[in-house]
C-alpha cells in the first residue's frame, strides 16, 4: 500500500476516535523520547532534526520541514515513520500502528505546542531539606582563604573559613553540582552542573553577597571541570557532549568550542597564562588548545588510561592527572613533538604508585611541594611532588571521597564525599583537624495513613 492510500486509511481510523486532543508536552513528547530522541537530539542531530523539543522539531532538518500543521498527508516526519518497513526509526522497534496515529492526529489537529512555561526549569522555590547527608562532589577554597564553597542538591554551600559557619546557600537549576572555582581575585564562584540528559549549567555569582550575577544553559546534560582564566574574562570547562568550551564570562558568548575529543571531557586547566588550555578526558588524553584561535596543539600523555581528574601546578607548566584505572601522573604541558613511532611519554615527569582504584580528585598544595589524590575507599593520598615519596595516608573516610582543596597558605587540605562530611587535615602532619557536616538534616515528615 501507497503512503496516501495509507494515510487515507489512518484518517478513517482518527476520524471515528472520539478522543480529546493530543497534546504535544503528555503525548508526543514522551512518544519522541522512547523511539526518536536518541539519534535526534541537540548533541546528535541525524539530519539535522532535533525530536527533543517542540522548538527544535520546528526547525527544518537535511530534508526540509518536519511537518505541516493541519496536513499529516505532507508532514515529512510521518512518512518516516509509516509503512511496513518505516525509514525511522534506524534501531529499534518502529512506531506501533497506533503511535502512528497519535502523531497523525496531533498534526491534523494543528501540531500545538502546549508545553508549561516552567516544564524545563529545575529551579526549586526555596532550599532543600535533607533527610541525609548529601554526597560532597565538589569543594573550593577562595584564593584569599576565606571562603569555602561546598556542592548540595540544587545548590552550594557558602562557608567562612574563619570559624565554619554556613554564610550563604547559592540555589541553581542544576540538580548535580560537578565543579567549583572561584575567580583569581575571590570576588566571584563559577559553578558547573546540570541535570542529566536534560541539560548543563554554567552559574557565576558574587560574593560575599552571594548575588547570582550569571546563569546559561550549556547543551542537553552536565558541565564539568570549570576553571577560570588568568585574567578572570573567560570561564572554560568540558562535558559530555565531548566539547571544550570557553565562554566569555560578561555575555556568556562562546567563544571556543573545542572538538578533538572523542568521549566526555572531565576537566580543564589555564596553562601559559592563559593562552592555552589543557583539557582531560574519558578518551585517555589530556590535550593542549591553543586559546587564541582553539586550534589543537598535542597530547601532552601517552594515551593510558581514561582522565578523571586535573590539576595545574601552581608554579611550573605542568599538570597532574588520576585516572579511571588508578594512575597518578605529571606531565609538562608542552607539545609532544619528541614522541615518536613507539609513542614515547616524552612530557612524563613522575609517575606516582598506583591508587586503589579511580583517582577522583587531585590537587597540588600552594607551594607545589605536595601533591594529594583521592579515591574509593576513603583513600586521600599525600605525596612529596619532588621525588614521589608518599607522606601520609589520610583516613577516616567513609566511601569514595570525590573532592580536595588546599589552603592557600597550605596548612590545611579540605576533603569531601560519599559520607557528606567535610573533613580539614592539617597535610603535613596528616592530622585531623576538624570535621563537621555543610548542612544538617531533617528526618522526613510522616505521611498519615488513609482510613
Amino acid at each position: 500500500m501507497n503512503f496516501p492510500a495509507l494515510l487515507l486509511s489512518t484518517l478513517v481510523t482518527v476520524a471515528a476516535q472520539a478522543a480529546t486532543p493530543v497534546s504535544w508536552y503528555q503525548d508526543i513528547n514522551p512518544l519522541f523520547k522512547r523511539s526518536c530522541n536518541g539519534c535526534h537530539n541537540p548533541n546528535k542531530l541525524k539530519s539535522e532534526v532535533d525530536t527533543s523539543t517542540y522548538a527544535g522539531l520546528l526547525k527544518p532538518g537535511k530534508h526540509g520541514t518536519n511537518f505541516l500543521a493541519g496536513d499529516p498527508a505532507h508532514s515529512l516526519i510521518l512518512q518516516q515513520v509509516s509503512g511496513a518497513e518505516p525509514d525511522m526509526p534506524k534501531e529499534g522497534d518502529p512506531l506501533s500502528a497506533a503511535e502512528v496515529t497519535l502523531l497523525t492526529r496531533w498534526i491534523q489537529e494543528g501540531a500545538k505546542d502546549d508545553t508549561p512555561a516552567n516544564a524545563y526549569s529545575t529551579k526549586l522555590a526555596a532550599p532543600p531539606v535533607y533527610p541525609a547527608r548529601p554526597v560532597l562532589s565538589a569543594l573550593a577554597i577562595s584564593p584569599n582563604g576565606q571562603w569555602l564553597a561546598v556542592s548540595g542538591y540544587h545548590e552550594v554551600f557558602l562557608f567562612d573559613t574563619t570559624n565554619l559557619t554556613l554564610r550563604s546557600r547559592l540555589l541553581g537549576e542544576a540538580t548535580r553540582v560537578e565543579s567549583l572555582a572561584f575567580s583569581p581575585d575571590s570576588s566571584r564562584l563559577a559553578v558547573s552542573g546540570g541535570a542529566p540528559a536534560r541539560f548543563g549549567e554554567i552559574q557565576v555569582w558574587s560574593i560575599p553577597e552571594a548575588l547570582e550575577v550569571a546563569a546559561w544553559k550549556v547543551g542537553s546534560d552536565s558541565a564539568f571541570g570549570v576553571s577560570w582564566s588568568p585574567d578572570s574574562t573567560r570561564l572554560a570547562f568540558g562535558g559530555s557532549d565531548k566539547s571544550t568550551h570557553i565562554l566569555r564570562v560578561t555575555n556568556g558568548q562562546e567563544i571556543v568550542k573545542f572538538d578533538n575529543h572523542s568521549d566526555w571531557v572531565r576537566q580543564t586547566a589555564w596553562v601559559n597564562n592563559g593562552e592555552r588550555l589543557l583539557s582531560a578526558s574519558r578518551d585517555r588524553s589530556v590535550k593542549l588548545i591553543n586559546v587564541l584561535n582553539g586550534q589543537f596543539i598535542d597530547d601532552i600523555n601517552k594515551l593510558l588510561e581514561p582522565v578523571v581528574s586535573l590539576a595545574r601546578h601552581p608554579k611550573e607548566e605542568w599538570g597532574a592527572y588520576g585516572g579511571a584505572e588508578g594512575g597518578l601522573r605529571i606531565y609538562r604541558a608542552r607539545e609532544n613533538q619528541e614522541r615518536t613511532a613507539g609513542n614515547n611519554d616524552v612530557n612524563l615527569v613522575r609517575e606516582f604508585e598506583r591508587q586503589p582504584g579511580p583517582v577522583h580528585a587531585v590537587a597540588f598544595s600552594p607551594d607545589g611541594t605536595l601533591l594529594a589524590a583521592a579515591g574509593v575507599g576513603g583513600s586521600v593520598r599525600i605525596y612529596q611532588t619532588a621525588d614521589g615519596t608518599r607522606k601520609h595516608e589520610l583516613k577516616g573516610h567513609d566511601g569514595a571521597v570525590f573532592a580536595l582543596a588546599f589552603s592557600p597558605d597550605g596548612t590545611a587540605l579540605y576533603t569531601g564525599g560519599f559520607d557528606g562530611l567535610v573533613r580539614v587535615f592539617d597535610p603535613l602532619t596528616g592530622a585531623l583537624r576538624a570535621i563537621f557536616t555543610p548542612i544538617a538534616t531533617e528526618p522526613p515528615a510522616r505521611q498519615t495513613a488513609k482510613k
